[in-house]
């Protein structure tokens, strides 16, 4: 078997393909909390505390270069090391977010799969019968002949 034949039946196994399915989904998901964060909670939760921008939170680390402007994008493009902790509260909440929402929609999953009927069970196969009865019943029928 080739390496080109053993590649298709590896990508084509359902396990595969739903796993590219989710990674994509999961971007895209992403994509909507960093939205969410950034666009809706973020401007409240900085209009509580004064208007603050998260994203400009940060402390230099090094010496400024004079003409730079003390704007996290600046400086970082100025090459002057900077602790960018406002970055890190932002993913921060992104990722209490996602989490919280994946938790709820496993929650309501696993409620609507106690809650939706059961499938009627096969009725179980007869057991074998005991090699006993088995030649008990060989008897009797050579006997009745």
């Amino acid at each position: 078997m080739g390496m080109v034949q053993e590649f298709r039946e590896f990508a084509i196994k359902g396990n595969v393909v739903d796993l590219a399915v989710g990674v994509i989904i999961g971007g895209a998901f992403g994509k909507i909390v960093d939205s969410v964060v950034g666009d809706l909670i973020m401007p409240v939760v900085g209009l509580v505390f004064g208007k603050l921008d998260f994203s400009n939170l940060f402390v230099v680390l090094g010496t400024v270069p004079t003409g730079t402007a003390m704007t996290l994008d600046a400086l970082k493009k100025a090459g002057v090391p900077v602790f960018a902790y406002g970055s890190f509260i932002t993913v921060a909440v992104n990722f209490l977010i996602l989490a919280f929402i994946i938790f709820m929609m496993v929650k309501q999953i696993n409620r609507i799969k106690r809650e939706a009927p059961a499938a009627p069970e096969a009725p179980a196969a007869p057991a074998p019968t005991p090699e006993d009865i088995v030649l008990l019943r060989e008897i009797r029928d050579s006997l009745k002949r």
